[in-house]
Formats: structure tokens, sequence, C-alpha cells
């Protein structure tokens, strides 16, 4: 009976050996009071937030710059190699809960020298090879949970750089909706432009038929004609207006500068349809608060890693190497 007991007190020590404990806080999400009830129920909130808003405009050609710009973006790119930067950095971190092994072989070819005291023994040969091979193994127990606690800290760094990426993905589909409104909106605005300045001139060609017939002053005559040159400097500006909107939407799309394809006219495009009163639960929705959330969850980690460094560190090593010779 007394084995067995010795055999279980032994394997309930290399348990708690094994799992050690961990240091430092445990995060807790910090309650928040909310509101009873809304004027719009939580699932068809979600839903609305889940689509695809910029479809509702109903332009196709919006469609197609938006698939473009998520596609290309350098920014959007970045933020991707951002989390599996994170990623690779979790992997590693995590790595040092398992034994680590090397191993190493190498081969050597020399000669030894045959002039000196005592003589070299004419039998055997000068030349000789050394064969080395070492095998080694090594084990952090981490007692006190300080990798424990840096992989969860890398963990949520994670999480964040994902919420950041979708954050960026947000951003852009925003910023691409706003340009392409914003570019036909000038477009409709330089169309009026030009149709006043012909509207001008042709009241010119009328105001110059009267005043050769003596009908009207030449003061009247060069106030139309000011209207005119009004109008039509107002043209370039409008021009300039559009090619700099062309331009900040190409940057958007992750290609040099360039026109940009048109779909709907402004008056032609749908107004999305947006309930006036969304739940407050939706902000857990928002990257930004996500990412934030996470980030002090990493911090919250981080104390209990440095926590732990005030304990011992207890290492198991193991190495094996052998040495041949040859002639």
């Amino acid at each position: 009976m007394k084995p067995r007991i010795a055999a279980a007190c032994i394997a309930a020590a290399c348990v708690a050996l094994v799992a050690g404990c961990t240091v430092g806080p445990n995060y807790v999400r910090p309650t928040v009071e909310m509101p009873p009830a809304w004027r719009i129920d939580v699932p068809k909130a979600a839903d609305l937030a889940n689509l695809k808003w910029w479809q509702q405009f109903g332009d196709p050609v919006l469609d197609d710059l938006v698939e473009t710009a998520l596609h290309d973006n350098q920014d959007l790119r970045i933020a991707a190699a951002r989390v599996d930067q994170f990623i690779g950095a979790l992997t590693a971190t995590g790595a040092q809960l398992y034994p680590q092994i090397g191993y190493g072989a190498d081969a050597t070819r020399a000669r030894a020298t045959t002039e000196g005291m005592p003589p070299f023994p004419p039998t055997l040969s000068p030349t000789f090879s050394l064969y080395n091979v070492s095998l080694g193994a090594a084990w952090q127990t981490d007692l006190f949970g300080r990798v424990r606690r840096q992989t969860e800290a890398a963990q949520a760094q994670v999480y964040a750089s994902e919420q950041g990426q979708r954050g960026v993905v947000l951003t852009l589909v925003s910023g691409v909706a706003t340009s392409y409104i914003v570019l036909r909106s000038l477009d409709r605005q330089l169309e009026i432009a030009r149709a006043t300045a012909a509207n001008f001139q042709g009241t010119l060609r009328i105001f110059d038929a009267r005043f050769r017939h003596g009908i009207i002053s030449k003061t009247e005559l060069t106030q139309v004609r000011s209207q005119v040159q009004q109008a039509l400097a107002a043209i370039p500006q409008f021009e300039q207006a559009v090619a700099t909107q062309e331009n900040l939407l190409s940057i958007l799309l992750g290609r040099a500068p360039g026109p940009i394809p048109r779909g709907k006219s402004i008056d032609q495009l749908l107004a999305p349809q947006i309930p006036g009163e969304l739940p407050a639960t939706l902000l857990q929705r928002r990257p930004d608060i996500l990412a934030a959330e996470q980030n002090l969850v990493a911090a919250n980690a981080d104390i209990g890693a440095a926590r732990a460094l005030y304990y011992p560190n207890l290492s198991l090593q193991a190495a094996l190497a052998t040495t041949a010779t040859a002639t």
C-alpha cells in the first residue's frame, strides 16, 4: 500500500512541477451599466452592421472601387503584415513552454608534425580524422507562469493587431465611398459651372446685339461681359478640384494618380437606410475599442510576467557528446 501512496505523491509532485502557478492578476472586463431596453432590437442592428453598406448606394462603379482598394491599398497590406508579425511573436513565445533540443556534428581532417622529440613513430600515419557529435536538451519548467503570462500578452497583441487591421478596412472603405461621393458632387458642380457660363455667353450675344442697335448702353453690356468672365473663371477651379479628388481616390486605391471611372450621378445615388436609434452594445464591435481592450489585457499579463521574475527559475538540461578518431 505504501509504494502506491509514494507513487501517487511523486506523480502529484510532477504534475505540480509541470503546471506550476501563475502569478499576477487575471484580467477581468470592467462592468458597464447598460439601459434595459432600446428602440431598435440588437439582432436587427447587428445585421445592419454586418452588411456591405456601400452597396446601398446602388452604384456598381463604387462597388468595384471598394473591391480594388481592399485588394491593392498599401496601408491595408501593412496592417495584414503586422498581424503576421504578432502571430510569429506568439509562436516564438509559446515555444518556450516546450523542451528545446539542439544537436551538432563536425568532422576535421588534420596532420600531426613528424618533427620533434620524441620522434614520431614510423608505423603510424601522421594524418588522421576527428569526428564530434553532440546532442543537447533543455526545458524551462515555468513554475510561476512567466512564459504563460508572456504568451497571454502575445495572444492579446495578436487580437489587437487583428482589430487594427479591421479598423484600417473600415476607414479605407468609408474613405473610398466618401471620396467618390465628393467626386461626383464636384462633377455636378462642374457641369453647373459650364452650363452657367454657356447661359451667360448666350445672354452676352443678346446684349451685344441690343447694344449694336442702340437699345442698351455700353455699361450694361460691360456688366454682362463681367458676369461671363466670372462664370468662365469658376470652371478651371472646379476642374482642378476634380483632378485633386481623383488623385486622392487613386492613392486610396493603391495606384498612381489618374482618371477615375464614373457611375451614377450624385442625384441618382440612393441614400442608405440607417435606423435613428442604435444600441450602445454596438460599441463593443468597434475595432478601436476592441484593440484598446486587448492592449489592456496584454499590459495586465505583462504585470504577471514581471512579478514572476522575483521567483526562482528552474531549468532542466541534458547533454550527450561523443568523439571518434580515424586515420
